[in-house]
């Protein structure tokens, strides 16, 4: 099957790409950013809130929660969704999806932070001491 993750581009983005040795393998992550290829911002304004809905769940609590693959956050004023490359793995299908999403938007891509996001770091650091995050 041929893979559909990113590549570094000539203009310093990312672009879409099929070629598996021009990815960043060193990125678990991969950021599909609310900016089209031109430079314009991406519509409607709340494009990542709905990218990142269709692959939430309900929990036992009845409470709506994003999937830990996929996450919209705003960096540098931009909104972004946050692809956690063990998706491709995990859902191909999805993973896919998304991949075409920012190719058919003309959206950029770039890798992601190489270490874990503040919110992963205090989530395992809860697990290791069996407590939750808030406890002191």
């Amino acid at each position: 099957m041929p893979d559909a993750r990113p590549a570094a581009g000539a203009a310093g983005g990312l672009v879409y790409c099929r070629d598996k040795e021009a990815m960043f393998a060193d990125s678990p992550e991969i950021v599909i950013q609310g900016t089209t290829q031109s430079g314009q911002p991406f519509r409607p304004s709340d494009w990542a809130e709905r990218l990142c809905g269709m692959m939430s769940v309900f929990s036992e609590d009845r409470h709506l929660s994003y999937s830990p693959y996929l996450k919209p956050i705003i960096a540098a004023g931009v909104r972004c969704v946050v692809v956690d490359v063990r998706l491709e793995e995990l859902d191909p299908p999805a993973f896919r999806f998304l991949m075409e999403f920012a190719k058919d938007n003309e959206l950029k891509l770039r890798p992601g932070r190489k270490q874990k996001r503040p919110e992963e770091a205090t989530a395992g650091a809860a697990a290791v001491t069996g407590g939750s995050p808030a406890a002191g």
